[in-house]
Protein backbone atom coordinates (compact mmCIF):
# COMPACT_ATOMS: atom_id res chain seq x y z
CA UNK A 1 0.00 0.00 0.00
CA UNK A 2 1.84 3.31 -1.09
CA UNK A 3 0.73 6.14 1.60
CA UNK A 4 -0.87 9.04 -0.22
CA UNK A 5 -0.59 11.19 3.29
CA UNK A 6 2.08 11.70 5.60
CA UNK A 7 0.95 11.95 9.24
CA UNK A 8 2.68 13.00 11.90
CA UNK A 9 3.32 14.48 15.26
CA UNK A 10 4.00 18.16 15.76
CA UNK A 11 5.70 18.31 18.90
CA UNK A 12 6.69 14.71 19.59
CA UNK A 13 6.15 12.99 22.74
CA UNK A 14 6.57 15.28 25.53
CA UNK A 15 5.35 18.24 23.78
CA UNK A 16 1.43 19.63 23.08
CA UNK A 17 -0.91 17.07 21.81
CA UNK A 18 -0.95 17.60 17.51
CA UNK A 19 -1.19 15.55 14.61
CA UNK A 20 -0.70 16.71 11.05
CA UNK A 21 -1.75 15.01 8.16
CA UNK A 22 -0.29 16.21 4.95
CA UNK A 23 -1.49 14.93 1.67
CA UNK A 24 1.52 14.31 -0.54
CA UNK A 25 0.01 15.48 -3.36
CA UNK A 26 -2.04 18.40 -3.12
CA UNK A 27 -1.49 21.73 -1.41
CA UNK A 28 -3.58 20.42 1.62
CA UNK A 29 -3.38 19.27 5.13
CA UNK A 30 -5.56 17.98 8.04
CA UNK A 31 -4.68 19.48 11.65
CA UNK A 32 -5.87 17.72 14.87
CA UNK A 33 -5.77 20.00 18.07
CA UNK A 34 -4.33 23.28 18.35
CA UNK A 35 -1.88 22.66 20.99
CA UNK A 36 1.30 24.88 20.74
CA UNK A 37 2.30 25.11 16.64
CA UNK A 38 5.72 26.47 16.94
CA UNK A 39 7.53 23.54 15.15
CA UNK A 40 5.15 24.01 12.29
CA UNK A 41 6.66 25.65 9.13
CA UNK A 42 4.22 28.53 7.84
CA UNK A 43 4.11 26.83 4.81
CA UNK A 44 2.64 23.96 6.07
CA UNK A 45 0.18 25.74 8.05
CA UNK A 46 -0.46 27.78 4.94
CA UNK A 47 -1.78 24.63 3.71
CA UNK A 48 -4.31 23.24 6.53
CA UNK A 49 -7.99 23.06 5.17
CA UNK A 50 -9.43 21.65 8.22
CA UNK A 51 -8.82 21.47 11.91
CA UNK A 52 -10.44 18.52 14.60
CA UNK A 53 -10.04 20.13 18.11
CA UNK A 54 -10.33 17.12 20.72
CA UNK A 55 -11.44 19.52 23.39
CA UNK A 56 -10.75 22.91 24.75
CA UNK A 57 -8.17 22.79 27.51
CA UNK A 58 -5.20 25.13 26.81
CA UNK A 59 -2.54 22.93 25.62
CA UNK A 60 -4.96 21.46 22.99
CA UNK A 61 -6.14 25.23 21.81
CA UNK A 62 -3.42 27.26 22.70
CA UNK A 63 -2.16 27.17 18.56
CA UNK A 64 -5.32 28.98 17.15
CA UNK A 65 -3.66 32.27 17.72
CA UNK A 66 -0.50 31.31 15.62
CA UNK A 67 -3.19 29.41 13.10
CA UNK A 68 -4.74 33.05 12.60
CA UNK A 69 -2.02 35.17 12.67
CA UNK A 70 -0.72 33.21 9.22
CA UNK A 71 -3.79 33.07 7.60
CA UNK A 72 -4.84 36.76 8.21
CA UNK A 73 -5.04 38.34 5.11
CA UNK A 74 -5.26 35.58 2.49
CA UNK A 75 -8.49 34.32 0.18
CA UNK A 76 -8.64 31.12 2.04
CA UNK A 77 -11.21 29.77 4.63
CA UNK A 78 -10.71 27.02 7.38
CA UNK A 79 -13.75 24.28 8.34
CA UNK A 80 -13.13 23.97 12.50
CA UNK A 81 -14.67 20.88 14.26
CA UNK A 82 -14.81 21.11 18.24
CA UNK A 83 -16.90 19.51 21.06
CA UNK A 84 -20.35 21.00 22.77
CA UNK A 85 -19.74 24.81 23.05
CA UNK A 86 -16.91 25.41 20.47
CA UNK A 87 -18.59 27.45 18.95
CA UNK A 88 -19.00 29.84 21.89
CA UNK A 89 -15.50 29.38 22.85
CA UNK A 90 -14.09 30.40 18.98
CA UNK A 91 -16.18 32.85 19.45
CA UNK A 92 -14.98 34.66 22.38
CA UNK A 93 -10.92 34.07 21.50
CA UNK A 94 -11.87 36.06 18.44
CA UNK A 95 -13.42 38.95 20.24
CA UNK A 96 -10.60 39.10 22.33
CA UNK A 97 -8.32 41.09 19.49
CA UNK A 98 -9.91 44.45 18.11
CA UNK A 99 -10.21 44.01 14.45
CA UNK A 100 -10.67 47.49 13.42
CA UNK A 101 -8.82 47.78 9.95
CA UNK A 102 -9.46 43.63 8.94
CA UNK A 103 -12.61 44.87 6.54
CA UNK A 104 -10.46 46.61 4.16
CA UNK A 105 -7.88 43.89 3.84
CA UNK A 106 -8.06 42.79 -0.10
CA UNK A 107 -8.85 39.11 1.29
CA UNK A 108 -11.86 37.70 3.10
CA UNK A 109 -10.59 35.27 5.54
CA UNK A 110 -12.89 33.02 6.82
CA UNK A 111 -13.49 30.56 9.56
CA UNK A 112 -16.53 28.26 9.65
CA UNK A 113 -16.82 26.53 12.98
CA UNK A 114 -18.86 22.88 14.10
CA UNK A 115 -19.99 22.14 17.55
CA UNK A 116 -20.86 18.34 17.67
CA UNK A 117 -23.56 17.52 20.47
CA UNK A 118 -23.65 14.20 21.98
CA UNK A 119 -26.57 13.39 19.57
CA UNK A 120 -24.47 14.12 16.76
CA UNK A 121 -26.16 17.15 15.88
CA UNK A 122 -23.54 20.09 14.73
CA UNK A 123 -24.20 23.79 15.51
CA UNK A 124 -22.56 25.39 12.72
CA UNK A 125 -21.25 29.29 12.61
CA UNK A 126 -19.24 31.71 10.32
CA UNK A 127 -16.71 34.04 11.19
CA UNK A 128 -15.55 36.40 8.01
CA UNK A 129 -12.67 38.84 8.20
CA UNK A 130 -14.53 41.31 6.98
CA UNK A 131 -17.10 41.31 9.27
CA UNK A 132 -14.57 41.73 12.10
CA UNK A 133 -15.05 38.00 12.81
CA UNK A 134 -18.46 38.47 13.70
CA UNK A 135 -20.48 35.55 14.58
CA UNK A 136 -22.92 34.62 12.05
CA UNK A 137 -24.99 31.59 12.25
CA UNK A 138 -25.90 28.98 9.70
CA UNK A 139 -28.28 25.64 9.48
CA UNK A 140 -27.78 23.11 11.63
CA UNK A 141 -25.77 19.75 10.22
CA UNK A 142 -26.05 16.04 11.02
CA UNK A 143 -23.24 13.91 11.96
CA UNK A 144 -24.47 10.57 11.26
CA UNK A 145 -22.48 7.91 12.79
CA UNK A 146 -19.87 10.31 13.78
CA UNK A 147 -19.19 11.51 10.38
CA UNK A 148 -18.13 14.73 10.11
CA UNK A 149 -16.22 14.98 6.98
CA UNK A 150 -16.30 12.99 3.56
CA UNK A 151 -14.78 13.56 0.35
CA UNK A 152 -14.06 11.40 -2.25
CA UNK A 153 -10.59 10.52 -1.03
CA UNK A 154 -11.17 10.57 2.39
CA UNK A 155 -13.45 10.68 5.71
CA UNK A 156 -13.05 11.81 9.13
CA UNK A 157 -14.82 10.32 11.82
CA UNK A 158 -14.97 11.22 15.77
CA UNK A 159 -16.21 9.90 18.71
CA UNK A 160 -16.91 11.63 22.22
CA UNK A 161 -15.12 10.42 25.04
CA UNK A 162 -15.32 11.42 28.75
CA UNK A 163 -12.11 13.41 30.28
CA UNK A 164 -14.33 15.25 32.32
CA UNK A 165 -15.63 16.99 29.71
CA UNK A 166 -16.15 15.78 26.01
CA UNK A 167 -13.53 14.85 24.22
CA UNK A 168 -13.18 13.67 20.48
CA UNK A 169 -10.99 11.10 18.98
CA UNK A 170 -10.82 11.21 15.26
CA UNK A 171 -10.41 8.75 12.47
CA UNK A 172 -9.32 9.35 9.54
CA UNK A 173 -9.16 6.88 6.64
CA UNK A 174 -8.73 6.90 2.94
CA UNK A 175 -11.39 5.91 0.58
CA UNK A 176 -9.51 4.00 -2.09
CA UNK A 177 -6.01 4.02 -3.79
CA UNK A 178 -6.05 4.33 -6.97
CA UNK A 179 -2.06 3.47 -8.54
CA UNK A 180 -1.84 3.38 -12.46
CA UNK A 181 0.08 0.85 -14.05
CA UNK A 182 2.51 2.32 -16.53
CA UNK A 183 3.08 -1.00 -18.57
CA UNK A 184 -0.70 -0.58 -18.73
CA UNK A 185 -0.88 2.44 -20.92
CA UNK A 186 2.11 1.14 -22.64
CA UNK A 187 -0.14 -1.29 -23.95
CA UNK A 188 -2.89 1.03 -25.12
CA UNK A 189 -0.43 3.60 -26.45
CA UNK A 190 -1.10 6.41 -23.96
CA UNK A 191 1.65 8.05 -22.17
CA UNK A 192 1.09 9.78 -18.24
CA UNK A 193 0.32 13.36 -17.87
CA UNK A 194 -2.18 16.06 -15.98
CA UNK A 195 -5.30 13.70 -17.99
CA UNK A 196 -4.48 11.22 -15.39
CA UNK A 197 -6.32 13.70 -12.76
CA UNK A 198 -9.59 13.10 -14.55
CA UNK A 199 -9.41 9.74 -14.81
CA UNK A 200 -8.58 9.56 -11.28
CA UNK A 201 -11.28 11.62 -10.06
CA UNK A 202 -13.68 9.21 -11.85
CA UNK A 203 -12.76 6.06 -10.62
CA UNK A 204 -13.10 7.99 -7.14
CA UNK A 205 -16.35 8.47 -7.64
CA UNK A 206 -17.37 5.10 -8.67
CA UNK A 207 -18.54 6.04 -12.26
CA UNK A 208 -19.79 3.72 -14.81
CA UNK A 209 -17.09 1.94 -17.51
CA UNK A 210 -18.98 3.78 -19.84
CA UNK A 211 -17.89 7.45 -18.91
CA UNK A 212 -15.57 8.97 -21.65
CA UNK A 213 -12.02 9.87 -20.18
CA UNK A 214 -9.91 12.58 -22.71
CA UNK A 215 -6.13 11.56 -22.96
CA UNK A 216 -4.43 14.31 -24.29
CA UNK A 217 -0.65 14.43 -24.69
CA UNK A 218 2.33 16.27 -26.89
CA UNK A 219 5.41 14.76 -27.95
CA UNK A 220 7.69 15.45 -30.87
CA UNK A 221 5.18 15.16 -33.63
CA UNK A 222 2.89 17.95 -31.45
CA UNK A 223 -0.58 16.82 -29.75
CA UNK A 224 -2.56 14.11 -29.40
CA UNK A 225 -5.39 12.65 -28.14
CA UNK A 226 -7.88 9.92 -27.76
CA UNK A 227 -10.96 8.74 -25.56
CA UNK A 228 -11.47 5.70 -24.17
CA UNK A 229 -14.27 4.27 -21.71
CA UNK A 230 -13.02 4.24 -18.01
CA UNK A 231 -13.68 0.60 -17.98
CA UNK A 232 -11.43 -0.26 -20.76
CA UNK A 233 -9.00 2.39 -18.65
CA UNK A 234 -9.59 0.06 -15.37
CA UNK A 235 -9.26 -3.00 -16.77
CA UNK A 236 -5.84 -2.42 -18.36
CA UNK A 237 -4.14 0.37 -16.15
CA UNK A 238 -5.38 0.30 -12.85
CA UNK A 239 -5.04 -1.38 -9.56
CA UNK A 240 -7.36 -0.27 -6.91
CA UNK A 241 -6.20 -0.45 -3.25
CA UNK A 242 -7.33 -0.07 0.00
CA UNK A 243 -6.72 3.56 1.66
CA UNK A 244 -4.70 4.31 5.12
CA UNK A 245 -6.87 4.40 8.27
CA UNK A 246 -5.15 6.78 10.81
CA UNK A 247 -6.07 7.23 14.44
CA UNK A 248 -5.95 9.88 16.65
CA UNK A 249 -6.91 9.50 20.67
CA UNK A 250 -6.30 11.78 23.63
CA UNK A 251 -7.29 12.60 26.89
CA UNK A 252 -9.89 9.82 27.67
CA UNK A 253 -10.30 8.38 31.46
CA UNK A 254 -10.20 4.19 31.21
CA UNK A 255 -13.90 3.34 31.36
CA UNK A 256 -15.39 0.92 29.92
CA UNK A 257 -17.64 3.50 28.10
CA UNK A 258 -14.18 5.07 26.44
CA UNK A 259 -12.23 1.70 26.00
CA UNK A 260 -15.39 0.55 23.65
CA UNK A 261 -15.68 3.73 21.40
CA UNK A 262 -11.89 3.51 21.25
CA UNK A 263 -11.83 -0.09 20.04
CA UNK A 264 -14.70 0.68 17.22
CA UNK A 265 -13.05 3.58 16.55
CA UNK A 266 -9.58 2.20 15.72
CA UNK A 267 -10.43 -0.70 14.83
CA UNK A 268 -7.83 -2.51 12.31
CA UNK A 269 -6.25 0.59 11.78
CA UNK A 270 -2.80 1.29 10.10
CA UNK A 271 -1.60 3.68 12.44
CA UNK A 272 -2.48 4.44 15.81
CA UNK A 273 -1.88 7.34 17.89
CA UNK A 274 -2.77 7.55 21.17
CA UNK A 275 -1.91 9.35 24.38
CA UNK A 276 0.53 7.54 27.01
CA UNK A 277 0.27 10.16 30.02
CA UNK A 278 1.11 7.93 32.89
CA UNK A 279 3.56 4.77 33.68
CA UNK A 280 0.66 1.76 34.99
CA UNK A 281 2.63 2.07 38.57
CA UNK A 282 0.81 6.00 39.13
CA UNK A 283 -2.24 4.41 37.57
CA UNK A 284 -4.43 6.05 40.20
CA UNK A 285 -3.09 8.97 39.23
CA UNK A 286 -4.25 8.27 35.88
CA UNK A 287 -7.38 7.90 36.72
CA UNK A 288 -8.06 11.01 38.53
CA UNK A 289 -6.49 13.29 36.03
CA UNK A 290 -8.99 10.81 33.58
CA UNK A 291 -5.85 9.86 31.46
CA UNK A 292 -4.47 6.64 30.06
CA UNK A 293 -1.34 4.92 31.23
CA UNK A 294 1.05 3.13 28.91
CA UNK A 295 0.13 -0.08 29.56
CA UNK A 296 -3.96 0.72 29.08
CA UNK A 297 -3.09 2.50 25.74
CA UNK A 298 -1.09 -0.52 24.71
CA UNK A 299 -3.80 -2.93 25.07
CA UNK A 300 -6.19 -1.32 23.39
CA UNK A 301 -3.81 -0.39 20.94
CA UNK A 302 -3.55 -4.57 20.84
CA UNK A 303 -7.78 -5.24 20.88
CA UNK A 304 -8.13 -3.40 18.14
CA UNK A 305 -5.96 -4.81 16.16
CA UNK A 306 -3.94 -2.08 15.10
CA UNK A 307 -0.36 -2.49 13.02
CA UNK A 308 1.85 0.11 14.35
CA UNK A 309 1.02 2.04 17.95
CA UNK A 310 2.40 5.61 18.58
CA UNK A 311 2.43 7.44 21.68
CA UNK A 312 2.14 10.50 22.89
CA UNK A 313 0.84 13.65 25.85
CA UNK A 314 3.91 12.12 27.69
CA UNK A 315 3.37 13.51 31.11
CA UNK A 316 5.88 15.96 32.19
CA UNK A 317 6.91 14.33 35.42
CA UNK A 318 8.54 11.32 33.60
CA UNK A 319 11.03 13.98 31.66
CA UNK A 320 13.86 11.76 30.75
CA UNK A 321 11.87 8.72 31.16
CA UNK A 322 9.88 8.49 28.28
CA UNK A 323 12.03 5.18 27.33
CA UNK A 324 9.88 3.77 30.58
CA UNK A 325 6.44 5.08 28.71
CA UNK A 326 7.44 3.10 25.34
CA UNK A 327 8.50 -0.01 27.39
CA UNK A 328 5.34 -0.54 28.97
CA UNK A 329 3.15 0.19 26.09
CA UNK A 330 5.09 -1.91 23.51
CA UNK A 331 4.98 -4.76 26.04
CA UNK A 332 1.24 -4.68 26.18
CA UNK A 333 0.58 -4.20 22.86
CA UNK A 334 3.05 -6.83 22.07
CA UNK A 335 1.49 -9.16 24.86
CA UNK A 336 0.08 -12.55 23.76
CA UNK A 337 -3.42 -13.57 24.01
Amino acid sequence: MRPMVTPELINGAFGDPGLLIDFKFERRALLFDLGDLAHLPTRKLLRVSDVFVSHTHMDHFVGLDRLLRVDLGRATSIRLYGPPHFIDQLEHKLAAYTWNLVESYASDFTLTAHAILPDWRMSVARFRSRKRFERETLDEQTASDGLLLAEPQFRVRAILLDHKTPCLAFAFEECVHVNIWKNGLTELGIPTGPWLKELKAALLADAPDDVPIRASWRDRQGPHERVLALGELRAKAVRLTRGQKVCYVTDAAYTKENAQRILKLAAGADLLFIEAAFLDQDAELARSRCHLTARQAGTLGRQAGVSVIVPFHFSPRYEGRGAELHAELEAAFNEAG
